[in-house]
């Protein structure tokens, strides 16, 4: 049999949105073969809680205005780690194939002839959409899914296709939404997006402190203030945010509470 984790190599694994439980079962596998694993701020504790007592860990995490370590280093650190002889996981929130910076530690690790693959995992835009009970798309309604991230340069503007952006037929998640939310409701409305646009504010997905409202697009900065404080938050938009059954609920979360703005 082919060993699919040889000495020497590395696994950039997808660790979902948080809850152990939606780990995959690759994902599991891996982190029990990897004699280290290097993981960002924003992977669960239950993951971590999952890997075996005998595999090092060590935190690379990045948040926003408080990055610990700069891309470059981290790749760099992979590239040491592999050359060791090690078998390297570097442990990605969400998918590492979006907004995780995979492509920067790819090219680092095959420039040195380092064999390097990927493992999925689940992002938050679905994650967040399983617990609202909703589609992201639908049909009819919701023809196109967009992943965004709003993520920018301190002191920039997101540099974003605000047009194409508001479009009532689509659903658009924006990653790392918090810090963008009053510029994300100011840029669609200018674009001709109805201001009572369905919006469903997801902060901390999946994990116990999980909490999601809903709102409409001209009270998302009200929306965010108010739940957000400094968590992880993804912002999505579109008339799929509405339940099938019609019923306009202040939070889906089953394990919080919440109110409507």
């Amino acid at each position: 049999m082919v060993d699919d984790f040889p000495a020497g190599s590395v696994w950039l694994v997808g660790a979902g949105p948080g809850d152990p439980d939606l780990l995959t079962r690759k994902a599991e596998h891996l982190l029990g073969r990897a004699s280290v694993v290097f993981h960002d701020a924003l992977v669960g504790h239950g993951v971590l809680g999952l890997i075996p007592g005998h595999v090092r860990l060590v935190s690379v995490g990045k948040r926003a205005g408080r990055h610990s370590r700069d891309q470059e280093s981290i790749g760099r650190t992979l590239v040491d780690a592999a050359s060791d002889g090690e078998r390297v996981v570097r442990l990605k929130g969400g998918d590492p194939a979006l907004f995780a910076r995979s492509a920067e530690e790819i090219a680092a690790l095959s420039a040195h002839g380092i064999q390097v693959r990927l493992c999925p995992g689940i992002t938050a835009a679905s994650a967040a959409a399983a617990s609202a009970g909703i589609s992201l798309s639908l049909r009819g309604q919701a023809r196109r899914v967009e992943l965004v991230t709003a993520h920018a340069a301190a002191g920039r503007v997101l540099d974003l296709d605000w047009q194409r952006l508001a479009d009532g037929q689509a659903t658009t998640a924006f990653y790392m939404g918090r810090g963008a939310a009053e510029e994300i409701s100011r840029r669609l409305i200018a674009a001709g997006l109805d201001p009572a646009t369905p919006v469903l504010v997801a902060c901390e997905i999946s994990l116990p402190s999980e909490t999601l409202l809903r709102t409409r697009l001209d009270l998302l900065p009200l929306a965010v203030r108010t739940i957000a404080d400094d968590r992880p938050t993804l912002i999505v938009v579109g008339e799929a945010v509405v339940p099938v059954d019609g019923t306009a609920s202040a939070t889906v979360a089953p394990r919080t509470t919440g109110a409507q703005c």
